[in-house]
């Protein structure tokens, strides 16, 4: 018990779990119904505590990047399925193959990013990725290569999302819910950096477009690597001359082909 817990009135809820573990071993102390809420799992995992789960699920990550003193990040989103470059060959179209240059892209935009953020001791311009594999990889390897910390924030998935390990350990977070993994991507975002990707990182490319674009959220350097990738799957300008999105509305990203180029459009960005 640390000295903090014994200047409280009230015992906290470690003591009280302790103390039931104690409990005589009675037909109701074994019953479910007596469990402590907070210690019942079948409890927690009803459908009914959904909302809680949401709040446990945002208040979680907040609580630890807090403690660690974290203030902005730079996002990084990209594809899982973008190999490394010495393992091109083995990718299973030839686009993946081709698009394995931006693997080691991503990786130096992150190292040179991360040696602006441990200047502030890790507080500022922390790299954050959704902490699997491919151009996620790359980013946390990248901080790791600068000497810094990144964050991961994974998802619980049946195929693909280990945690890649280059993830800080006490900043890797994981996830049941995409939608507060995504508010954790933004909350404390400084620059959106867009890799290529598949359906993921097109879901976080264009909600986060969309809370730029409507006033949700603050405007900030958005950066798509990649401009012959993003214009192919992509037809921007039909969706101006449609009029389903404003010919201005071009203007909230950028495009850049390397790490140098995007931290330049960073440092240049204006409001």
């Amino acid at each position: 018990m640390t000295e903090q817990t014994k200047k409280r009135p009230f015992p906290d809820a470690s003591e009280d779990i302790r103390y039931w573990d104690e409990a005589p071993d009675t037909a109701q102390t074994r019953h479910p119904a007596y469990k402590l809420a907070f210690a019942d799992r079948d409890f927690m995992l009803r459908d009914e505590l959904r909302p809680v789960r949401l709040q446990l699920e945002l208040l979680k990550p907040e609580l630890l990047m807090n403690e660690r003193g974290i203030q902005s990040t730079i996002v990084m989103f990209g594809g899982a399925r973008i190999p490394r470059p010495e393992h091109a060959d083995g990718a299973k179209t030839s686009t993946l193959s081709e698009l394995s240059r931006f693997y080691d892209v991503a990786r130096e935009f992150a190292r040179l990013m991360t040696l602006r953020s441990v200047q502030s001791y890790g507080r500022e311009d922390v790299i954050v990725t959704g902490g699997g594999p491919g151009v996620m990889e790359a980013g946390n390897r990248g901080a790791k290569d600068a000497g810094g910390v990144s964050i991961g924030l994974n998802i619980v998935l049946p195929h693909e999302q280990a945690p890649n390990t280059y993830v800080t350990p006490d900043l890797c977070f994981n996830f049941h819910y995409f939608a507060i993994r995504k508010m954790h991507f933004l909350m404390r975002a400084k620059a959106i950096t867009v890799f290529p990707g598949g359906f993921g990182t097109l879901d976080e490319m264009f909600e986060t477009l969309t809370l730029i674009q409507t006033e949700r959220m603050h405007k900030m350097p958005f950066i798509l690597f990649g401009r012959d990738f993003w214009t192919r799957i992509i037809n921007w300008d039909a969706l101006a001359e449609a009029g389903t999105i404003a010919r201005e509305d071009l203007d909230l990203f950028h495009f850049a082909e390397t790490a140098e180029e995007a931290i330049a459009i960073i440092d240049e960005f204006k409001a």
